[in-house]
């Protein structure tokens, strides 16, 4: 397990779109008036950390630009619970929110038992009000992961919603232009500032504990590999595990170890871990990998003097590569069964819609994965640093590693799994980059073969 704290992004899982249905309790509801038959839009989902004042503004928005039309909304902590006898019964809202990994799992079963509608549709609607199709508004990548896309038949049957930038923390204070050191734009560059900064007794990296690795390596390897190497590692493929691309973003954790903060594995745990994150504001280190919780996580800490938090993608393998950021993002989706579907489809591309953004980030500080979505956000607001990444440049990196059975004595991703785990024996010198590597490809082909044959 990671440390709580980080998944404050993840408690954007607790957001949500819900809507009323028969027998559930806690009903939240736009009205009371029944209107004519196939014109109710049921949205159902989890209540959770942003509240449900924006579902409420965006479900009267909605009924307004639709004379007829009323949505219900059903806000729950337990959606998962309370849905699943719904479904079962055959009485199945018309849109769901509620992310793949959320607690119940419901989605991971739907998606499992291919119980989702295709959507692919939606992103070629027109965003209502606007003269732009919901693709062209939508940051590329969000819908090319195995999260939005989980059959591999090129069909988007999951919409991405709200989202949490990860990268780079330093001291803007100290690295930029015409600052001590310049912010280095490819990896040859963040080694070499790695030689400058130890010169100066300060360490090119620390980490909050191994379990923050995970959106480093996953951008890591769609920098060196593109989506076609992260799917295929994501799906268990031993040989894209041991091939020479994989190869590379071993290296280059291997080379970073040699630049990490002496502190830093003693203190990566849930009792230290702020002490590593320290590092960075007392000028001992320069880089940390974290995600958009951070300053607030550290806002009472001290810190050296003109501190202010620079926020960078992972640095690119060559100069005329690709930098990418890995973000955390929720998901929307048609169950099967739904009788609005068409209507559930517009309100979808409506979520896109310039206006649905702004409501939702006035409302409650969530962000939509559109373009320039940093541009609605106010301008003082300190986290328009990290939701401007995507408008510099930077490439986004998502999805996880797909659902399979676990196999008896084998821990590839947890905390203290071979994939992330290890990284700690790798910084001491204990195990060598390519000990780790084998160790990850042969757990890879185990889980590959474990579920081959269910």
């Amino acid at each position: 397990m990671k440390i709580n704290m980080k998944r404050l992004v993840t408690l954007s899982t607790s957001l949500c779109l819900l809507v009323s249905l028969a027998g559930c309790t806690s009903k939240t509801t736009t009205s009371s008036t029944k209107p004519a038959e196939g014109k109710v839009l049921k949205i159902a989902g989890l209540n959770g950390g942003y509240g449900v004042d924006h579902w409420k503004e965006l479900a009267s928005k909605f009924e307004a630009a639709n004379p007829g039309v009323k949505v219900e909304l059903t806000l729950e902590k337990n959606i998962a619970d309370v849905l699943r006898p719904q479904i079962q019964a055959k009485n199945a809202p018309d849109l769901i929110y509620l992310s793949v990994g959320a607690e119940g799992k419901l989605t991971d079963t739907l998606v499992k038992e291919k119980a989702i509608k295709d959507i692919s549709d939606v992103f070629d609607m027109q965003v209502p009000g606007e003269n732009v199709k919901v693709k062209d508004k939508i940051i590329p990548g969000f819908t090319d992961t195995l999260i939005t896309k989980p059959y591999g038949d090129g069909k988007t049957y999951l919409a991405p919603l709200f989202y949490g930038p990860c990268g780079l923390f330093y001291n803007k204070a100290l690295i930029g232009d015409g600052k001590k050191y310049k912010l280095p734009q490819t990896w040859d560059e963040f080694l070499a500032l790695g030689e400058t900064a130890k010169r100066d007794g300060i360490s090119l990296f620390t980490y909050p504990t191994t379990g923050y690795f995970d959106a480093f390596f996953y951008a890591l390897l769609n920098e060196v590999g593109g989506s076609g190497l992260f799917n295929a590692a994501m799906k268990y493929d031993d040989t894209a595990w041991s091939g020479p691309e994989a190869t590379k973003a071993f290296e280059l954790v291997g080379k970073l170890a040699k630049y990490t903060h002496p502190d830093t594995v003693a203190q990566a745990n849930k009792e230290g871990f702020t002490k590593n994150q320290q590092l960075i504001l007392d000028n001992k280190a320069l880089f940390v990998p974290n995600g958009t919780w951070l300053p607030g996580e550290m806002k009472n800490a001290p810190r050296a003097n003109g501190f202010e938090w620079g926020f960078t993608a992972l640095p690119k393998v060559t100069a005329n590569g690709d930098s990418y950021s890995y973000t955390f993002f929720e998901q929307m989706y048609i169950p099967e069964g739904a009788k609005n579907v068409d209507l559930a489809k517009k309100f979808m591309a409506y979520m896109y819609s310039d206006e649905a953004t702004k409501i939702i980030y006035e409302k409650s500080g969530a962000v939509q994965p559109i373009i320039g979505a940093s541009k609605i956000m106010k301008a003082d607001d300190p986290n328009k640093l990290f939701y401007s990444i995507y408008d510099n440049g930077a490439k986004p990196a998502m999805g996880g590693f797909a659902a399979a059975a676990p196999v008896e004595g084998v821990d590839l991703t947890g905390a203290d799994g071979i994939l992330f785990g290890t990284v700690n024996s790798v910084v001491t010198g204990n195990k060598t980059v390519e000990q780790w590597q084998k160790a990850v490809v042969d757990a890879a082909a185990k889980i590959k073969k474990a579920n081959a044959a269910k």
